[in-house]
């Protein structure tokens, strides 16, 4: 598909002699909202990695905006995941020493540039405006992983990746934070993808597929 932001074709990962993708294909429109389930053990994060750049898949081939990836080398990968794809990781990794805003600014230092006006749409489409200057050690996780979504969109990505971003969350908290990163996503217009092993986020995604033994299929 050419409006595809990210493609893999026949997504191949071994690791100490286990195969955990079996040539996963998948594709992920400009305009996506999709969700990839499925049970511990299953190579969902592997997949989060190998989508974003973070680790290369021992065979088959990633692109990104039409581009093949594999002989891009760390610079250029480095780039690609600075101004193409932001991150939500379950365990937050926010900064410790830096206060929440200075955090969500991180992909734009790294660019070279802030747009304050941007952070401050954020903070307070995520309801975090008054957080800005804590640090992360004074926040509860559903406080973490809304600041972690505005870092995620602080570039105005074109694909965000959330790998289990609820789970480490309260079904409460969840709940309210999963529809604060659907909303955002839609201000932000960009496509997500979320990786999650709990089935009761099928209802909100318009697409979802199942990863099950390194094996990717249509729900």
């Amino acid at each position: 598909m050419t409006d595809a932001v990210l493609r893999g074709d026949d997504l191949t990962v071994d690791r100490g002699g286990d195969r955990v993708l079996d040539s996963v294909s998948i594709s992920v429109p400009s305009d996506a909202r999709l969700l990839v389930r499925g049970p511990s053990g299953a190579g969902k994060t592997t997949l989060f990695n190998v989508l974003g750049l973070l680790e290369p898949p021992t065979g088959g081939t990633l692109y990104v905006n039409g581009e093949a990836t594999a002989s891009l080398g760390e610079r250029a990968r480095a780039r690609i995941r600075r101004d193409t794809i932001g991150f939500v990781f379950q365990d937050f990794q926010l900064v410790p020493d830096l206060t929440a805003r200075e955090n969500a600014a991180v992909p734009q230092d790294h660019r070279g540039e802030r747009d304050e006006a941007w952070l401050d749409r954020l903070f307070e489409a995520l309801q975090i405006t008054d957080l800005a200057g804590q640090y992360p050690a004074t926040l509860s996780g559903g406080e973490k992983q809304r600041v972690a979504i505005a870092r995620a969109l602080a570039n105005r990505p074109a694909v965000v990746l959330a790998d289990e971003p609820t789970g480490q969350l309260d079904p409460d908290t969840a709940e309210r934070v999963l529809d604060l990163l659907l909303t955002v996503r839609a201000d932000a217009d960009t496509a997500l993808v979320v990786i999650s092993h709990d089935p009761r986020l099928t209802d909100r995604f318009d697409d979802c597929l199942r990863l099950a033994d390194g094996e990717l299929t249509p729900v």
